[in-house]
């Protein structure tokens, strides 16, 4: 319980109708949550304007509510507080309501296209091997002191990231990682945390369908970094061309990380096979058990967190050499009697996509057929569609086009998009199959012994959305039943 004028700290507030000194014994953003003595917080969303709930909230007990418009009629045993930004204050009143947790915890965020999961996840196994307690906020889970909680997005609303990272400081956690989206930036979703450092990882075409333009992604990437404090560190990667750009106007200390540069965390990759990666790293030589280009940037990234956060150089690589990836992040198994190489990777985007079968291309040994089963979420940026049709056939022998989370749409509409621009060589290598699992059938049927079958798109991830509704699907599994079946 906290007094209405405690937990309106460092919000801007443009009218005020009621008192303040009163006790609130929750805050939401969803007025179905609201109890009696809730302060609500009308927030402007992509789906629905919380100002329509208002009377919803009142009826259900709220006592206070913040907006950013006040409503005509007004009750008059309820505060009124507007303020210029309903979401902003979300964050804010969270923080204060929940007693401030990132005053207690060190924070460390991670932002980009892709690789934040696993260089998040990284973090949070190397610092637990270095014998901290931590927590890590995550699209594959939350984990509060080796605690699991499932995740549901990227980065959890105000009020639930808030509740989370009290968890996290209650239970003595030392460090949090957390994967920062661009949404939750742009929705103001992590504004009053207090953050110990920043990372970048790289920014490439995603999310479209929400930013609208490359310019503005880019923009709300930066913001992250532009609000961190003087006491912060800022992590970027030099070689993504938009990397420096992302710590213009930060006050952090500004650091860099590189496989092809001069930068403060400099790596060289000396060998590169299933086995994982040997690397130098500022002058040290290392065995990692990951594999491929992209991951020794995520190294690169975890490494230079770690001894911006204070860690011994040695001790830090050691631990690392011994750490495996996040779930679903090339994530291989090989089939026993013909030694076909199944991999699952979350790669969704065009340049992950990329990355994922430019690593497998270094891995062959020269005459394995790469066939790639792929496809594309319902209800998201159409624009990447024909471009991920096209990386594919571009960089496999053969393709399996297929469904993703369709979502609300029908997957045959999406396949037709991702076939729509193919050139006329990739028509040939292609075909289509809307059922995701009989896809990985036919593309495990296809494969030689020894050849490489990549399942991308879906990672760890365990259901397929289907107009609303979640089926249980799991690509790794699927993989392994029909490996079995081959084995038999």
């Amino acid at each position: 319980m906290k007094k209405l004028s405690d937990i309106l700290y460092k919000v801007q507030t443009t009218a005020l109708a009621g008192i303040t000194d009163m006790d609130i014994t929750d805050v939401q953003i969803d007025s179905r949550k609201v109890q009696k003595g809730t302060c609500f917080i009308a927030v402007k969303g992509a789906a629905a304007d919380g100002h329509l709930f208002i009377s919803r909230a009142i009826e259900s007990g709220a006592v206070a509510i913040v907006c950013e418009v006040l409503p005509a009629e007004r009750n008059e045993d309820v505060t009124y507080v507007q303020t210029t930004s309903s979401a902003e204050a979300a964050g804010l009143i969270a923080h204060n309501f929940y007693d401030s947790p990132t005053n207690r915890i060190k924070l460390v965020g991670v932002t980009g296209t892709n690789g934040k999961t696993t260089i998040a996840t990284l973090l949070y196994r190397l610092f637990n091997a270095l014998g901290y307690k931590c927590g890590l906020v995550s699209t594959v889970e939350n984990i509060i002191a080796g605690t699991i909680i499932p995740s549901t997005h990227t980065t959890p609303d105000a009020i639930s990231l808030n509740s989370l990272l009290k968890q996290m400081a209650d239970e003595g956690c030392d460090f949090v990682f957390m994967e920062v989206s661009s949404h939750a930036i742009h929705q103001k979703r992590i504004a009053g945390l207090q953050f110990a450092g920043g990372i970048f990882s790289n920014i490439t075409h995603d999310h479209l369908d929400y930013h609208q333009t490359f310019d503005e992604y880019i923009r709300v990437k930066k913001a992250f970094f532009d609000g961190l404090p003087a006491q912060a560190f800022a992590i970027t990667n030099l070689d993504d061309k938009r990397g420096a750009v992302m710590l213009q106007n930060t006050a952090a200390k500004k650091l860099t990380y590189s496989l092809r540069t001069v930068a403060d965390f400099k790596g060289k990759i000396l060998e590169n096979s299933l086995t994982g990666l040997v690397m130098v790293i500022n002058e040290q030589e290392v065995h990692f058990r990951l594999i491929g280009e992209f991951n020794a940037y995520n190294l690169l990234a975890v490494f230079g967190a770690a001894i911006s956060l204070g860690e011994d150089k040695s001790q830090v690589l050691l631990a690392l050499s011994n750490l495996t990836g996040a779930e679903g992040r090339f994530d291989y198994i090989i089939s026993a009697k013909d030694k076909i190489i199944g991999i699952v990777d979350y790669a969704h985007t065009p340049d992950a996509l990329v990355n994922v079968l430019d690593t497998i291309k270094k891995l062959k040994k020269g005459y394995e057929n790469v066939i790639t089963v792929v496809g594309c979420g319902g209800d998201r940026d159409k624009t990447k569609r024909p471009v991920m049709g096209q990386v594919a056939c571009d960089n496999s022998d053969k393709v399996v086009f297929t469904s993703d989370n369709p979502r609300s749409e029908e997957p045959e509409a999406i396949l037709k998009d991702m076939e729509a621009t193919l050139s006329t060589a990739a028509r040939r290598k292609y075909i289509a199959i809307a059922d995701r699992k009989q896809a990985i059938k036919t593309a495990i049927s296809m494969a030689q012994p020894e050849d490489i079958v990549l399942i991308a798109g879906k990672g760890h991830e365990k259901y397929q959305d289907i107009k609303g509704v979640k089926h249980h699907f799991d690509d790794k599994e699927v993989l392994v039943e029909m490996f079995e079946l081959l084995d038999k």
